[in-house]
């Protein structure tokens, strides 16, 4: 019972935690960041469960933070959906945690666990192993490079073979600016 209190704690923004064991990447070039990511594959959550086309965007702040825009097409009520906020990083010199916020004050960690040297895919966890991303630059990755993922997920105690694929197949435009 605690430790399902202490998850709903934690996404409701009492805590930008991150899962015990796993560890952030040690560095995050905002720069390179930046701009428009697919995402390709996710575990399951209320918050986006009839969602696809889902992207989101990453704009360096004057304050050191990022604006996040998450946009996607809800299949059910055949709209696009948005969602902006603002991730902080935790540490400085930024490494892969931050904290961010759709809801003024309630913060949830998003911590970068894997990401490709070339800024080409990344992966994403909450703040417990139950919130996890998978983004690439474009809306789709190998199946080779899915399946390396997978395993190094499996290998560190994430449920790989629960993830769902995301669809991307209309074309929405991708946010240009800042908040």
């Amino acid at each position: 019972m605690k430790a399902n209190l202490r998850a709903v704690w934690a996404a409701a923004g009492g805590d930008p935690g991150i899962p015990g064991g796993i560890k952030p990447v040690a560095h995050v070039d905002a720069e390179r960041y930046k701009g428009t990511w697919y995402e390709i594959a996710r575990l399951d959550h209320p918050f986006e469960r009839r969602l696809s086309e889902v992207t989101a965007s990453y704009y360096p702040r004057a304050d050191g933070g990022l604006d996040v825009v998450n946009r996607g097409y809800d299949v059910v009520k055949r709209m696009w959906k948005e969602a902006r906020g603002v991730a902080y990083p935790v540490n400085q010199p930024a490494d892969g945690r931050f904290k961010v916020t759709f809801f003024w004050r309630f913060y949830a960690g998003y911590n970068i666990i894997l990401l490709d040297p070339e800024y080409d895919h990344v992966v994403i966890v909450g703040p417990n192993r139950h919130f996890l991303w998978v983004l690439a630059r474009t809306p789709w990755i190998s199946d080779s490079v899915f399946k390396d993922i997978t395993h190094w997920l499996s290998s560190q105690g994430f449920p790989a073979s629960d993830l769902n694929r995301v669809h991307h197949e209309r074309s929405y435009p991708t946010h240009t600016g800042t908040r």
